[in-house]
């Protein structure tokens, strides 16, 4: 049986580390640089960026949720296969590398020294979540905390001392994607060598058979992985396609300023989720109640996502104006966008439950009725409301997605519909409206305004039964 006590612990390292590491990124550091290399170019960034990320499908092809799945239920085959995995991720970079130049460069006309470094950031970025996988899988979870933030904070100190001019270093977009490298290369080294410490016998060498199979049973994995970065990461590109030219790139370098904090918050969610495939991996091996668990992870998950989604549709405008020092152009899609944080977090407990049974097939319907939805609404909305037709579009899509993988999932295990959990949810939401409303202009200043909120809706978590201290201690002290 999973040591639930544990689990917490582990999570709320996780979430700590992250928090007092990834906020500064997204906050300070992503928006200075976006303001002194100006929108246009950030946003050919941000649009090469997307780009390389939504083709990442060609470098993992589902290894890493198979390889954590795969490690946590059997701790043993890390010695075995470790050495012809890596010697796969291999061969999938130099394939990924073709297609991005081919697609990236041949037919969508994108600069070449940009995209290249780019490419090799996202294949660095991969093999580090791969190696982590491994960490993962054998329940190192606190050591895997301190790498997931590692690559940032390492970033974080290369760019301050290019925002501060230190020995005479000046922030360029080149120089910009460059710190990022630096980053994902020093904790790739670390992850390398730490997994390898936990090996025997280890020997790096291609097995084509064994390739071939794990390519196989790692399909459908990968499938879902790129239905599913399409509608994440597909905006921006289409925003800058469709609307051409410069005003197309600083479109998308205004649609960058929310959905990077959108994507900051998606990140930490992502993080709990990556630690929960082992977790129900494990369980569903041994044929555990998965209801407890999933309860647990859906109200630590909901109640902060809801929390954000409504505070900012109120504090969006002063968020951007603390953030891009008074430039509030855009805000407006801040609040819509930051409303798809609940539906993620939705996916990243009930999706990561599908994922790790691997019940894939009906996921996968699911993801790509999601594209078809976004396609269709950006085609629609973006000639017209820009980028915030796009943030619309994203909304929408994310909603249904969310919804439609809980929904499968009930059907799946049998759930038995929780309506105390449901009442608790939409009264939360009903309260966090009113609490909002009555607390964004109590004071002068915004600032207490805003801790004032968080107060209450922490205290309407508990309040409404959303959170409840006495079931989740229940759960930590069952063995």
């Amino acid at each position: 049986m999973v040591q639930k006590k544990k689990f917490i612990v582990d999570i709320a390292i996780l979430l700590v580390l992250n928090l007092l590491i990834k906020p500064f990124w997204t906050i300070i550091i992503e928006p200075k640089v976006q303001g002194q290399i100006g929108d246009v170019n950030y946003g050919e960034y941000f649009v090469i960026f997307n780009f390389t990320l939504l083709l990442n499908i060609f470098l993992d092809f589902g290894l890493t949720n198979f390889n954590s799945r795969n490690i946590a239920q059997n701790n043993q085959l890390l010695s075995k296969h470790l050495g012809k995995m890596m010697s796969l991720k291999m061969l999938l970079g130099i394939f990924y590398f073709i297609i991005c130049f081919v697609v990236g460069y041949l037919m969508l006309g994108f600069t070449i020294p940009m995209l290249m470094l780019l490419c090799f950031n996202s294949f660095l970025l991969s093999f580090n979540v791969f190696l982590r996988s491994n960490l993962q899988g054998l329940y190192l979870f606190r050591t895997d905390s301190i790498l997931s933030v590692l690559d940032r904070l390492i970033q974080i100190l290369i760019l301050v001392a290019m925002l501060l001019h230190v020995l005479g270093m000046q922030v360029s977009a080149m120089s910009f994607i460059i710190a990022q490298t630096v980053g994902y290369l020093a904790t790739g080294l670390t992850c390398y060598f730490i997994v390898l410490s936990k090996t025997h016998n280890y020997k790096f060498n291609f097995d084509y058979s064994f390739c071939r199979m794990v390519l196989k049973k790692s399909l459908p994995f990968a499938i879902l992985v790129l239905l599913m970065a399409f509608y994440n990461r597909l905006d921006s590109i289409m925003i800058e396609k469709i609307l051409g030219g410069d005003f197309g790139k600083e479109q998308s370098g205004i649609y960058a300023k929310s959905f990077r904090l959108l994507d900051a918050a998606n990140q930490i969610a992502t993080l709990f989720s990556i630690q929960l495939i082992p977790i129900f991996s494990r369980m569903l091996k041994n044929k555990d109640n998965m209801e407890n668990i999933i309860k647990l992870s859906y109200t630590l998950l909901i109640t902060p996502a809801l929390i954000v989604s409504v505070s900012t549709f109120f504090y969006a405008e002063y968020f951007f104006t603390k953030i891009y020092t008074g430039d509030t152009k855009g805000f407006e899609i801040l609040q819509i966008l930051m409303s798809c944080f609940t539906a993620v977090c939705l996916t990243c407990v009930f999706g990561t439950l599908l994922t790790a049974s691997g019940n894939l097939k009906k996921q996968n319907i699911a993801a790509i009725g999601g594209i078809l939805i976004n396609v269709i609404l950006n085609f629609i909305l973006i000639p017209k409301y820009y980028a915030f037709g796009s943030a619309i579009s994203s909304l929408i899509t994310q909603l249904l997605t969310g919804l439609a993988q809980v929904f499968i999932c009930y059907k799946v295990f049998n759930f038995n519909v929780n309506k105390r959990i449901l009442i608790s949810t939409f009264t939360f939401v009903a309260g966090l409206i009113v609490v909002n409303f009555l607390t964004i202009n109590l004071t002068k200043v915004t600032e207490v305004n805003f801790v004032i909120m968080l107060i209450f809706s922490g205290l309407l978590a508990f309040i409404t039964g959303l959170i409840n201290p006495k079931s989740i201690l229940r759960f930590v002290k069952y063995k």
